[in-house]
């Protein structure tokens, strides 16, 4: 099935099931692409459908697409969420790569509205103090220093907008 054709099919029961329970329902439309100009037709038609939502693979998509989707998602009322594809061949290695807080500030300057952040359980696990602290670094104006959260310096965010930290599939919030 090609994305158009995804898209459609999910749209059509997306508001099949609105109609049916009342209730809003969802899906995030995954836009990313091999270019940005094809991320942009998805999310053209993402708009065209009447979706609330899409979704971005920051790190495989590139950040500089993704700076750009953030505007146009912000510019046309679409929510963007940012999926971590490939995070685990980054962040992952104890002796090479960089961890995630870096991944997770560099999001938070190239936009998105919420981030799979991963939690202290499930898949995506991790340290609770280090997963809270970075979970701060993308939601928080200013984070002050706290060693044991990886935060090794006061860091002032002003008014530059905070990403809303995810769970992963099927883990509650308060996991946080």
């Amino acid at each position: 099935m090609r994305w158009r054709d995804r898209f459609l099919f999910v749209a059509e029961a997306i508001y099949k099931a609105q109609q049916e329970t009342s209730e809003v329902k969802g899906h995030y439309l995954n836009v990313t692409a091999h270019t940005a100009e094809e991320i942009y037709k998805r999310a053209k038609f993402a708009v065209d459908l009447g979706v609330p939502i899409v979704m971005h693979d920051y790190l495989t998509g590139g950040f500089t697409a993704n700076t750009g989707l953030a505007e146009y998602c912000r510019d046309n009322g679409l929510l963007l969420h940012i999926h971590r594809a490939m995070h685990g061949v980054i962040d992952r290695q104890r002796n090479h790569g960089m961890h995630f807080r870096v991944l997770a500030k560099a999001l938070r300057l190239s936009g998105g509205d919420h981030l799979h952040s991963g939690t202290v359980v499930g898949k995506l696990e991790g340290e609770r103090e280090i997963t809270l602290g970075f979970v701060d670094l993308m939601r928080d104006d200013f984070i002050p220093m706290d060693r044991s959260r990886g935060i090794y310096f006061d860091q002032e965010w002003c008014s530059m907008p905070g990403t809303i930290p995810v769970a992963s599939g099927g883990i509650h919030v308060w996991h946080m």
